[in-house]
């Protein structure tokens, strides 16, 4: 069994969450909509790896504000990853998305429950519950 750790984003810009939806050909949940990031490298700060995946997958400059949540899950393939939650700011507003990906939406936060996938539902309420929108 392999383990990994891996970074998301919940990028906020004008009290706006950044969705994208993953590809339908990808072999690990197509069609989803969630936040950027991935899994990182062996060895690699959590942080940096975070920048590194967002910038990969849609061009973005962000600010990593602080960590909220942290999951652990097995993937299809059997790795289990360990995957921690950011709050990030968003340092522009330019997109441009990788093949990984074939659309993004900016989506209120109170609106995100109905696009973001079940699976983020609980930083949704957490996001709420502490107020973390203050944070930024």
């Amino acid at each position: 069994m392999e383990a990994r750790n891996a970074a998301k984003a919940f990028i906020i810009n004008d009290g706006k969450l950044l969705l994208i939806k993953r590809r339908p050909t990808d072999v690990q949940t197509p069609n989803i909509w969630e936040g950027p990031g991935g899994r990182l490298e062996i060895g690699e700060d959590p942080i940096l790896g975070l920048k590194r995946e967002v910038r990969e997958e849609v061009g973005l400059d962000i600010e990593v504000v602080m960590p909220f949540s942290v999951k652990h899950f097995n993937r299809d393939d059997g790795q289990t990853i360990t995957l921690t939650i950011f709050l990030c700011k968003a340092l522009d507003s330019n997109i441009t998305l990788s093949e990984e990906h074939t659309e993004y939406d900016w989506v209120k936060i109170e609106d995100a429950k109905e696009k973001l996938t079940d699976f983020f539902h609980e930083e949704l309420d957490l996001i709420k519950k502490f107020n973390l929108l203050e944070q930024l």
